[in-house]
């Protein structure tokens, strides 16, 4: 009896293996899909790396046009730097990031940010820079420890301002991952970024750190592009790239498709 438990977990196990690697082999077919379609993305739409960190902060349950509104206030007002935010009043902060909402937390959440880079890397954007691909999970940790960043917040400054390697899990991720059944319906955060990874195990164990965050780059931007215009909270299958993969998914009884 003990030898056939042993046995059917051994099963098991290797079942799991193989659907996780069939599920990249589709995750990639859909990703070379949108390539094909969408081409570069060349995201993020910032200037310089700073500006990449505030957007990952306003963008938080916010559109990004009201994310450009903010920047353009701050920009206005010539805060629109570390030494700025670090010299203007929390208050006064608040006020120009008002088109973003929660500008309370937000507000709060950047000056940490600030103070994080004075106590850390001296107050110095570039010494993060240089710090993130040598020990981006050191780093990452820093930045979950920091108020109003999560692990998607982490991972767009991981990925987009410091240019670390980061799989990016957002919502649009989760809404294709979930409704081509990739993954089950109520998988974690760390779940879907171990999928996307495995996307790219062959850039993981051959390509450069910088080239490899220049493929996750442009997966988590062509990921956006493909949410904004069919992935949306009510599907517009009709002409989407990835249709023609839905022909592949087998939902668990019960799974019910993501808003």
């Amino acid at each position: 009896m003990a030898q056939d438990d042993a046995r059917t977990r051994q099963d098991d196990a290797r079942t799991t293996i193989a659907d996780q690697r069939r599920a990249a082999r589709r995750l990639r077919a859909m990703y070379n899909r949108l390539v094909k379609r969408f081409g570069p993305q060349q995201w993020w739409p910032a200037k310089t790396a700073f500006e990449v960190v505030i957007g990952a902060y306003l963008t938080q349950n916010t559109a990004w046009k009201s994310v450009e509104r903010s920047i353009a206030n701050l920009e206005a007002r010539g805060v629109l730097s570390i030494g700025g935010l670090r010299a203007i009043p929390e208050a006064e902060l608040r006020d120009l990031i008002r088109p973003s909402g929660f500008m309370l937390r937000k507000a709060a959440a950047l000056k940490a940010f600030v103070a994080f880079l004075d106590v850390h890397y001296g107050g110095r954007i570039e010494t993060l820079c240089e710090a993130a691909p040598e020990s981006p999970l050191t780093v990452r940790e820093q930045l979950l420890a920091l108020p109003g960043v999560g692990p998607e917040t982490a991972d767009a400054i991981l990925l987009y301002a410091l240019d670390a390697p980061a799989m990016v899990v957002d919502e649009y991720l989760r809404r294709i991952v979930i409704r081509h059944s990739l993954v089950p319906e109520k998988a974690k955060y760390a779940d879907i970024q171990a999928l996307a990874e495995q996307t790219f195990a062959s850039e993981r164990a051959h390509e450069s750190s910088p080239d490899l965050a220049g493929h996750y780059n442009e997966f988590h931007a062509l990921v956006v592009q493909i949410g904004k215009t069919h992935c949306r909270r009510t599907p517009i299958c009709e002409g989407c790239p990835l249709q023609w993969d839905l022909k592949n998914a087998r939902p668990q009884p019960g799974t019910k498709i993501p808003a």
